[in-house]
């Protein structure tokens, strides 16, 4: 009896922090600050959007089950939103953070997001939604740790380190939105970050991580960039790819990572080289003219001094990005938190009840740049489709289905400028097809939703490219790259109720019309299926003033 009420002494210490309800998973308070600061990390001051006065901002580190109750004061002043890159928001897409299902934050004032990061473990990421928010920061690392009771498929590393790398423009994010709402394009980064900043190579550079001779670390990398896939090397150690994107995969080593925009991976990196400092390597891929960011890792009993100069290259071309995608497979024997529902990682065993087909196309609509899918260049309206849906005044808002799940062949630039709004049947097992007609490579994200990459291949889909998909071992991801000319296929349960985007995630395409909303609903509006709408959201547009709905 003594030992309980020790026990429970102790957790009450941590009260501000951690609130520990007997038989309900932990509860962690987060407070955050948003606010404008000054940067150089490329050597020109710029203004950035700092949390908590930190840029990346503060790495929020959680295990699988947890809540979390993060309450953002926004300071600057215009609207605001965060959005959560991977985590399930699971029947909660009130949380999401996008402008489809929430109410920006406006200045001056604060809104509380409550979630569980539930069944899940990996590496993801958190990044402003607004605008062009995340060309000035406001992002940082998202981590989900398994629960100690389920064992990983490698040895505890010694420590765990996070790297955030992305492309940058010295650009502000005003006058990047000014040349997005002028109709013309953002044009090249100037340059590649790995955590906010770049090493200058003149042996004065701090280390980002240091190592112990001998030990393994585990480095989380993700690609919180807007534009370009980011091929991410340790100089002289090969990475042991055990995670990607919230899956085990089977363990491979790997010179080199492609990491596409949105994208992210865990590696385990052993320290068994000479006692020295190494370069971390970011560069831009499929670009004209590489863009080059390094990072300083030293080990524990190294003298210091710059590294050998001798950066290692990455790989040409885009077939090599392609073959390296299909060398990672699911880690079917490693304990997990799997996907929902519970058995879905047979999918292959799992009858499609639908196909979409979604092609995207770039125009000029009245002389203004214009990305689309299917036709339909994506619009905000002021009341978010979410809250229009929710109210029953979603006629007044948007259309259902503007979009056909077939689209001619040859649909041409022709676009048509609303809101894009797909209805999907609740927990229905559809296979979405993504056509690249670009000569860029494309990544596209959906929120809300893990899913199976079955097939990616150059060429024009049809249905017997399915004789050649993976239907044992594919990856349970949430961002699929869709190369040149080419294609890619995924399969999911719709099992998750709510509004879910599906975006782009180049943030040129995205603002300028690359994304839907899939609008998921439990036909018993039961809310064992979805969360009713939490009291403190947000509310505009023509729901501000309306009497809240009969549950």
């Amino acid at each position: 009896m003594g030992g309980v009420i020790m026990l429970m002494l102790f957790l009450c210490l941590f009260a501000g922090t951690i609130s520990v309800v007997w038989g309900e998973d932990p509860y962690f308070y987060l407070t955050w600050n948003v606010t404008y600061g000054t940067i150089s990390p490329l050597g020109v001051p710029q203004q950035a959007i700092l949390i908590n006065d930190r840029f990346p901002g503060p790495n929020i580190n959680a295990t699988t089950n947890n809540n979390l109750v993060i309450k953002v004061f926004n300071n600057l002043d215009e609207p605001f939103l965060l959005t959560w890159n991977g985590i399930q928001q699971r029947k909660n897409s009130w949380q999401d953070g996008v402008a489809g299902t929430n109410c920006p934050i406006p200045p001056g004032t604060h809104f509380t997001y409550h979630f569980q990061v539930k069944d899940q473990i990996g590496s993801y990421f958190y990044s402003p939604t607004t605008a062009m928010h995340r060309a000035a920061g406001g992002f940082g690392s998202l981590r989900i740790n398994s629960r100690l009771l389920i064992p990983v498929p490698y040895p505890d590393p010694e420590d765990d380190y996070t790297v955030l790398i992305n492309d940058w423009y010295t650009k502000s994010h005003t006058i990047l939105k000014k040349l997005l709402d002028s109709g013309r394009s953002i044009g090249r980064p100037t340059g590649v970050l790995i955590n906010g900043k770049t090493a200058k190579g003149d042996g004065k550079d701090e280390p980002l991580f240091t190592m112990k001779p001998g030990k393994t670390y585990k480095y989380r990398v993700c690609n919180v960039g807007l534009k370009d896939t980011l091929n991410f090397r340790i100089q002289g150690h090969p990475m042991k790819i055990v995670e990607v994107e919230g899956s085990h995969v089977v363990q491979n080593n790997y010179d080199s990572i492609d990491v596409h925009v949105g994208q992210c991976f865990s590696a385990l990196v052993t320290a068994n080289k000479k006692p020295m400092d190494y370069y971390i390597v970011a560069s831009s891929r499929f670009t004209k003219g590489v863009l080059t960011g390094k990072g300083i890792i030293r080990y524990a009993n190294g003298k210091g001094g710059p590294p050998a100069p001798e950066i290692p290259k990455a790989p040409i071309g885009w077939a090599w990005s392609l073959n390296q995608f299909h060398s990672f497979h699911w880690n079917l024997t490693a304990s997990a938190a799997r996907p929902n529902p519970q058995g879905s990682y047979k999918y292959g065993q799992i009858n499609i009840t639908r196909t979409i087909k979604l092609s995207n196309s770039v125009s000029r609509t009245k002389g203004k740049l214009r990305y689309a899918i299917n036709g339909v260049s994506h619009v905000d309206p002021e009341t978010p489709v979410k809250l229009a849906e929710y109210f029953g005044i979603g006629d007044k808002v948007f259309k259902y289905d503007t979009i056909t799940d077939n689209p001619p062949p040859n649909i041409g630039t022709a676009v048509t400028l609303q809101p894009n709004v797909l209805n999907v049947t609740f927990r229905n097992f559809i296979e979405i097809i993504f056509e690249n007609n670009e000569k860029s490579v494309q990544t596209y994200h959906l929120d809300g939703y893990s899913f199976f990459v079955v097939g990616s291949e150059p060429g024009t889909w049809s249905p017997v490219k399915r004789k050649d998909y993976n239907l044992l071992d594919a990856v349970s991801r949430h961002t699929v790259p869709v190369f040149p000319k080419s294609w890619s296929a995924i399969m999911l349960t719709f099992d998750n109720a709510g509004m879910w985007n599906l975006r782009s995630e180049m943030a040129e395409n995205r603002y300028l019309g690359q994304q839907l909303y899939l609008s998921v609903m439990s036909p018993e509006r039961s809310t064992n299926d979805e969360y009713p709408m939490p009291e403190n959201i947000l509310r505009c547009g023509l729901v501000k003033n309306l009497p809240k709905p009969k549950p």
